[in-house]
């Protein structure tokens, strides 16, 4: 690091990505800072400047053996840091720890025989939550929250004529259990149900949110809330504003002729019925053919895709609804959860695959209702969006969603 460079951060002051220590704080302070830093996007610790950006300097001998060992002793897992000493004048030193974000969350400070696990908040370090921990262990790979048990479920709550066709007509499974034992000992190797540790075998939210019946009653996120306004605000008119509750594949049957029948709706299906009437539009007049022609405000190929996307890579440690809401000049779809891993806007565009949610993702590539690249994104939202609408659609993300947003055909405002 230039001392240029080190003189515009201190400038700037303590944000999400510095911080500043004096050399003399307790090992497992700087642990502290550490552990916060990778859990999140990184940063940097700078040592021998106040909080105030006055810098004093190191006062400490060997500060870089010393770092070490707190990076040995006191933070784990294990990394390996970028130490640095930058000489701003002479017999003044400032010491830089330069983090990146971490690959084996959550890190932890090991001191006093307990665990504590810290995130950047702004600038400053703190513990974090139960909801917050559980994001960090999904992030490294030690969690799979769509194979959590979810309390007060049982395989009654499960509709079995949807996962006997499933087994029967679509992973064209040769054994289909015939009692209630056969079924939860197979649902079990599957990742549908789950022991709760309590003795119980229950539902996991991927068997209840795929082939649950009535999902909700157990698991308040599951299922959709859809709303269409007037205007082009919340605050305007609401011409609808439910909430749609059912699994999210629908239930099949095969005729005796050998065809495909649905029975009852899944979740797309109600949505495609629900949705449908706020963006179309019937012609005045009837054609040649005793019809009315309808046109539709955007395409209905990036509206399923992002709705589906939405469900399957949702994070389901978020007790909040996806919501699907269309306006008067636009329609959009917010799904809770920062991005998985380090997915980001830019690869998700480039058509980069990073599922969190792998097996509600695999049954509904089995189904069709996924494509099997897994780049709906680049191969239809975006290309769909360009030709039909004329412009491209628009993604941000935060720490707490990620929202598509479907622009109107101009023509049509």
């Amino acid at each position: 690091m230039l001392k240029s460079e080190l003189f515009e951060i201190i400038a700037n002051g303590e944000n999400s990505g510095a911080e500043f220590k004096r050399d003399d704080i307790r090992s497992e302070q700087l642990a502290k800072e550490i552990v916060a830093f990778v859990n999140v996007q990184g940063g940097r610790i700078f040592l021998g400047v106040e909080d105030n950006g006055q810098v004093t300097g190191l006062q400490r001998a060997e500060t870089q053996e010393w770092v070490l060992n707190v990076f040995r002793d006191k933070v784990h897992p294990q990394i390996i840091p970028f130490y640095e000493e930058i000489i701003v004048e002479q017999n003044v030193r400032v010491g830089v720890i330069t983090l990146a974000q971490g690959i084996s969350k959550p890190y932890v400070l090991r001191h006093n025989n307990r665990e504590e696990v810290y995130i950047r908040m702004g600038d400053r370090s703190e513990l974090a939550t139960r909801e917050q921990q559980l994001r960090l262990f999904e992030s490294g790979g030690l969690l799979h929250v769509e194979m959590l048990p979810v309390t007060g479920s049982s395989l009654s709550n499960i509709d079995l004529t949807r996962l006997d066709y499933y087994l029967r007509s679509i992973i064209k499974d040769p054994e289909i259990p015939s009692s209630d034992i056969e079924w939860i000992d197979r649902l079990l190797g599957l990742g549908l149900m789950a022991e709760d540790g309590m003795g119980n075998t229950v539902c996991s939210v991927a068997g209840l949110i795929c082939f649950g019946i009535n999902p909700r009653r157990f698991l308040r996120q599951a299922g959709l809330r859809v709303m269409a306004f007037a205007g082009n605000d919340k605050e305007y008119r609401a011409l609808l504003d439910v909430v749609l509750d059912a699994p999210l594949v629908g239930r099949w049957q095969v005729t005796e002729a050998g065809q495909k029948q649905l029975v009852d709706e899944g979740l797309i299906e109600k949505f495609s019925s629900t949705i449908e009437p706020f963006i179309t539009q019937e012609a005045s007049e009837i054609d040649e053919n005793m019809r009315r022609e309808k046109t539709w405000f955007y395409p209905w190929e990036a509206i399923r895709e992002t709705v589906i996307n939405a469900l399957v890579h949702r994070d389901w440690t978020r007790s909040v609804d996806i919501e699907v809401t269309n306006y008067s000049d636009r329609l959009e779809v917010i799904s809770p959860g920062k991005l998985q891993n380090t997915m980001t806007i830019r690869k998700m565009i480039a058509g980069q695959r990073s599922p969190r949610n792998t097996l509600i993702m695999e049954i509904m590539r089995d189904y069709g209702y996924v494509d099997f690249r897994g780049m709906g994104v680049r191969t239809k939202v975006i290309p769909l969006m360009r030709m039909v609408n004329q412009v491209d659609p628009v993604f941000e993300a935060t720490d707490d969603y990620l929202k598509t947003i479907l622009p109107r055909k101009k023509s049509d405002e």
